[in-house]
């Protein structure tokens, strides 16, 4: 399927949303790494086998292989509820699916519509059916997990659908490159990476250097204890990611982009391979991208492993193949970075909020977060915490919101030394 102008990406749009709506029920089994872990590869296979016969039935999973009517989703964030499954169109959220549940939930959900309650969420006799009243979901603000669940993370059209290469039409033909790098700047988007500095300003600073060959190198080392948020993204919703570099390319008038990804992460790298593979046949990678006349390249990295190529200086030298190392600076990565050329480099959730903010404008970014740190940052909720999971809140959410109202408290009902001062917002 080539794509050779926004006329035809609105076709492949178009037939892509009457593909998905024409199904009478979707099964999405999540398969985010910690649904996997929890055995939700058994729940697919039962659903597969008891879905073989009913074309008009699609079921859903994160898999290596892909195969002929069988797609998959990223994660849907409660993982310590898992295996989870959603039952589409009824929007029904079950949590704790086991093996043994899939005839039930076949025979009365996917045949009848009715509802399996037992495996809903309960909470204090209450019952939750749809993801968003879930309390963990619903005190959430999803931009860079929007899709994480609710898409085949596989799927180009499945992408496209839900409005995905909008905003990179939007860049290369209705916007200037400096028009793009100011709508980011004007957002206030800062580095998701941990260093906070606004991303505008680091494409501006690129933009202005005498060099014409520059690079935009995406971080995908999340090397810190418990963190898989990056992660998440680039096995859920690996387009979006590469979307947003290719709009960073356009604005910095750069041709060549790179992700670093953390050794331990194979599935994303497994995930962003075949995703710069579907791109590349439809033309939304490589030469004269959507016949604009602009072409962006994408290339991924693999770590070893080595926790200081988190940092972007050793990240580069990896990259490079020497020694990862940081190096004194000046000069920076900006000015002499990847191979010594001007370099734009953002971590995996900051290349994320781009096509948002080049779809619905500076003003609305604003509008989420704080006057200093403007949108959403995601989080991963691990240990003595009774809902784990992944999470995307405003910025300038208070700790004692993560772990109480939307993590459901400490483990025992009390209140940890840690967390005495968990009214400190959660900003950058």
């Amino acid at each position: 399927m080539k794509i050779e102008n926004r006329d035809a990406l609105a076709n492949v749009c178009q037939k892509a949303q009457e593909d998905i709506s024409s199904y009478k029920c979707r099964i999405l089994v999540c398969a985010g790494t910690g649904c996997i872990a929890s055995g939700s590869q058994k729940i697919y296979d039962k659903m597969q086998e008891l879905c073989h016969d009913m074309e008009e039935v699609s079921v859903e999973f994160q898999k290596e292989v892909p195969h002929l009517g069988v797609v998959k989703t990223g994660c849907q964030g409660i993982c310590e509820l898992g295996p989870l499954m959603r039952i589409e169109p009824a929007h029904y959220q079950y949590v704790k699916v086991q093996p043994e549940d899939c005839v039930e939930i076949f025979e009365k959900t996917v045949l009848k519509g009715e509802p399996v309650e037992r495996l809903f969420y309960h909470r204090d006799e209450e019952v939750f059916e749809k993801p968003e009243e879930i309390p963990f979901i619903a005190g959430q603000t999803r931009i860079v997990l929007e899709n994480c669940g609710k898409i085949d993370a596989e799927s180009l059209e499945e992408y496209i659908a839900a409005g995905g290469f909008s905003a990179l039409t939007k860049a290369l033909f209705d916007m200037t490159p400096d028009e793009v790098t100011e709508e980011v700047d004007k957002s206030g988007l800062r580095g998701r990476g941990g260093g906070g500095f606004p991303a505008g300003r680091k494409w501006k600073q690129v933009s202005r250097q005498a060099e014409k060959v520059r690079y935009v190198v995406c971080n995908g080392d999340e090397g810190d204890p418990g963190a898989f948020m990056d992660g998440s993204v680039m096995e859920g919703d690996p387009y979006k990611l590469l979307e947003g570099m290719v709009i960073a390319g356009y604005a910095v008038a750069s041709h060549e982009g790179y992700i670093y990804v953390r050794a331990e992460y194979p599935l994303s790298v497994a995930r962003l391979k075949h995703a710069i593979g579907e791109m590349e046949k439809a033309g939304l990678l490589g030469d004269n991208i959507l016949g604009s006349g602009f072409s962006f390249h994408m290339h991924i990295n693999r770590g070893a492993g080595a926790f200081v190529c988190g940092e972007g200086s050793a990240l580069t030298a990896s990259i490079e193949g020497n020694r990862g190392m940081p190096r004194v600076k000046p000069p920076r990565t900006v000015e002499k970075g990847l191979w010594e050329k001007p370099t734009v480099l953002n971590n995996v959730e900051t290349f994320a909020n781009v096509p948002g903010i080049i779809m619905k404008g500076a003003d609305w970014f604003r509008t989420i977060g704080t006057e200093g740190s403007p949108g959403t940052k995601t989080f991963s909720i691990t240990g003595v915490i009774q809902n784990t999971g992944l999470i995307e809140v405003p910025m300038g959410t208070t700790l004692r919101e993560i772990i109480y109202d939307i993590g459901g408290g400490i483990k025992g009902g009390g209140l940890s030394r840690r967390c005495r001062s968990a009214d400190r917002p959660a900003d950058v």
